[in-house]
């Protein structure tokens, strides 16, 4: 998905993330696992978004995954959404929906938001 934001969308983003991370420890934790499985088994941070918020992945929907493969991360995904805390980690993916779901990820990672600023195609 391309998305184009501001500097100052990316440090709010930062800023909200951080705040999850602090006042919510073990939700940031499994939100983390997460974010790294999905880079790890090289799918679109967009379909883990979609997952995650109940949206239609669409054409984001990986067609090379094993099925039991794409079962399990569905099933890590279901044991997030089971948190009880998880509307925290909803609200924040829904305020920061422009910045899109590949910034969000790449931000819990550790990248700086001047890394990412301006027009990127990220998957």
């Amino acid at each position: 998905m391309t998305t184009l934001c501001s500097h100052e969308d990316l440090i709010a983003t930062q800023d909200a993330l951080k705040h999850v991370e602090k006042s919510y420890p073990a939700l940031f934790e499994q939100l983390l696992h997460i974010v790294n499985l999905t880079r790890s088994l090289q799918l679109r941070y967009q379909f883990m978004g979609c997952l995650l918020m109940d949206e239609d992945p669409g054409k984001n929907k990986p067609s090379y995954l094993h099925h039991s493969v794409l079962e399990l991360y569905k099933r890590e995904i279901q044991k997030l959404k089971d948190n009880p805390d998880f509307p925290v980690i909803k609200k924040t993916f829904k305020s920061f929906k422009k910045v899109g779901y590949a910034k969000i990820s790449l931000l819990l990672q550790g990248a700086k938001p001047e890394t990412l600023t301006g027009l990127s195609v990220i998957k």
